[in-house]
């Protein structure tokens, strides 16, 4: 019986060129299209909204590129389009 693996990284990496949704360790999301990471999952992504979860609810704040530390990185969910 033969079973397909994917790893981590090799699914990080086809996300590439695709929306992403970022959960980090504080109460920040991202949601963006991934233009690239390194091994340490620090990411860079475009056409970025950012939401912070505060007692009012989510506030947003739009950025055209951001650089993401990947030890602040909590989840990502592939496609996903943001804690709306």
């Amino acid at each position: 019986m033969s079973t397909s693996q994917l790893l981590p990284l090799e699914l990080i990496d086809k996300c590439i060129g695709s929306r992403i949704w970022v959960v980090m360790k504080t109460d920040k999301e991202f949601t963006g299209k991934l233009l690239g990471f390194d091994d340490y999952v620090n990411m860079v992504l475009e056409d970025v909204t950012e939401y912070e979860n505060t007692p009012e609810g989510y506030k947003t704040n739009k950025v055209d590129q951001i650089l993401l530390n990947g030890n602040n990185i909590c989840t990502l969910i592939p496609g996903g389009t943001g804690p709306v």
